[in-house]
């Protein structure tokens, strides 16, 4: 008797129990959390269709169960007598065959095979997956970090343009990466960058690009010092020292104010650290930039003074006229206060918010001298 044999048939049903470890494969390997690629998935199951099949409107829904493995899609449609839309009505005599005691008025809910949706449909569903699956990686990477906004990261360097100067930089966070671009004006005058090097970038701000998210990072901003000098001095981190103010012309010098509540805390000393540890290793990384760490005083005259250092000052005398004052140094000192091209009492000012007047201590003595005179002569 020859042996009965059956073809073998592709089924274009949808199976449910490869469809629920697809999504798990999937949420798994991308970092996804559970139950967002599900949502994707069934708005682009809804969208495909409705695309394929106009009129079905907000008839339509899915429902899935992950327990029994199954993907069910209803269409729901009003029996009427006469049928005017198919994709949200059907008639008496065609409702009564799937449920005999279905009358007019009756709103039935119709199941939908997957084999129907058609490849014009799979193919929406298949493009609006790749989608979901994007948005959930970029936005991982968003919140990532946008949690990282105002703190240091590590960049590796990929690619320097030879026209614009720009870098561009492999930054990772969390298991997260993504490529930033360190522009010319964010870049430090002097230094010199290889691909493959290793670079510390201060992360400016997150933006949301059509491409995914940018991040703007910086080797200028005074932020990054900041944050340097919390990675290496264990009481700015903790919160014995604070960081009051800060000034910077990147590449060249950094004044840092520093104070601390407790008595027993030197904070200039905690910055230096022994044998000046802390800040060499900070000013290593900085390539080489000057840093002055002074103490802040609720003083004025106090603070003020201190900034202007290594300057000594005679005197500050607070005027009238908003925060301006008027700071007296020794003769061979008056050089020194102002700095070269004015960096130093430039840097003073930005760091206590004051306008600076600086006068060497002969001035006030010949001005005096030319009022009396004046005032003899007017006698």
């Amino acid at each position: 008797m020859a042996k009965r044999t059956t073809k073998k048939t592709t089924s274009n049903e949808l199976d449910g129990k490869e469809f629920f470890a697809a999504i798990a494969q999937i949420e798994k390997e991308k970092g996804i959390k559970p139950g967002y690629m599900m949502e994707k998935i069934t708005q682009a199951l809804l969208t495909a269709y409705r695309r394929d099949h106009e009129g079905v409107g907000e008839n339509l829904s899915i429902e899935t169960d992950e327990e029994k493995g199954t993907v069910r899609m209803f269409l729901k449609k009003d029996v009427v007598e006469t049928v005017d839309n198919p994709g949200t009505e059907i008639s008496l005599e065609e409702a009564q065959l799937a449920l005999p005691r279905a009358q007019l008025g009756d709103v039935i809910r119709m199941e939908i095979k997957p084999k129907n949706f058609g490849r014009i449909a799979a193919q929406t569903a298949r493009q609006v997956i790749i989608q979901g699956i994007r948005e959930a990686e970029q936005g991982m990477i968003y919140d990532e970090f946008t949690s990282k906004e105002h703190e240091i990261l590590t960049g590796i360097v990929t690619r320097i343009d030879p026209r614009s100067g720009a870098i561009a930089l492999r930054i990772t966070s969390g298991g997260e990466y993504t490529d930033a671009f360190l522009s010319a004006n964010e870049q430090v005058k002097g230094e010199t960058y290889t691909e493959g090097t290793r670079l510390k970038v201060y992360v400016v701000e997150v933006r949301k690009a059509t491409k995914g998210p940018q991040v703007l990072i910086s080797r200028t901003h005074p932020g990054l010092v900041k944050r340097l000098f919390e990675l290496e001095v264990p009481e700015i981190y903790d919160g014995t020292v604070e960081v009051k103010s800060i000034a910077r012309e990147a590449g060249s010098r950094t004044k840092l104010a520093v104070w601390s509540a407790d008595p027993n805390v030197d904070p200039i000393g905690a910055c230096v650290g022994p044998r000046g540890s802390r800040v060499n290793t900070i000013v290593e990384e900085l390539k080489g930039e000057k840093v002055d760490i002074i103490k802040f005083s609720d003083d004025p005259a106090e603070y003020i003074a201190a900034a202007l250092s290594p300057a000594d000052v005679i005197s500050v005398t607070v005027l009238e006229e908003g925060k301006n004052c008027r700071v007296i140094v020794p003769d061979d000192q008056l050089s020194l206060a102002i700095g070269k091209e004015g960096q130093n009492a430039r840097l003073a000012a930005r760091l206590t918010g004051w306008k600076i007047d600086i006068k060497p201590a002969s001035a006030p003595e010949e001005e005096q001298v030319s009022e009396e005179a004046s005032a003899s002569e007017a006698e």
